[in-house]
């Protein structure tokens, strides 16, 4: 499920997705950002570029090269700002596309699954001009990164 809201020239992204994980596989999977390439969609050549430790720390900064359109490389990076172990982390942008990027992660048990919840809160540079581009590039941009996610996520751990 993809959900975009607006408000004040931000904009949120909520996502959900149930997965038949434990608790333990799903934090190590999602806590680990050498896990992220293997649910971007390949065509934005998503590339870590930092040292990667073994446990998601706050503070930890993470660096990426990607290419959000053909032809377009860029530098991206993140810094991990809390962590609650197995329940939630977030990591906002500190250079990067753009003017804001806020990512809180969620994991809560339901039954034999584990949601996650993915609640992203971002603004667009370029005031005015980026915001007349937000819906015809961002945000198709986004629900195609986050659908190729969930199917990808869905094969993996719910056998789809």
């Amino acid at each position: 499920m993809l959900e975009f809201s607006q408000h004040s020239g931000i904009y949120t992204l909520k996502a959900k997705q149930d997965l038949k994980i434990s608790l333990d596989e799903a934090w190590d999977f999602f806590s680990s950002p050498k896990n992220l390439s293997k649910i971007t969609p390949k065509n934005m050549g998503f590339n870590i570029t930092s040292d990667i430790p073994k446990l998601i720390y706050e503070g930890q900064i993470i660096t990426y090269k990607v290419s959000p359109f053909i032809g377009f490389k860029m530098n991206w990076v993140t810094e991990i700002t809390s962590v609650k172990n197995k329940e939630y982390f977030v990591d906002e942008q500190r250079f990067g596309p753009y003017s804001m990027w806020h990512h809180e992660h969620y994991f809560k048990p339901k039954g034999d699954k584990i949601e996650i919840i993915d609640k992203i809160s971002f603004k667009v540079p370029f005031s005015f001009i980026g915001r007349l581009f937000t819906p015809i590039l961002v945000i198709p941009q986004l629900k195609k990164i986050f659908n190729h996610r969930i199917k990808t996520l869905d094969k993996i751990y719910n056998n789809e």
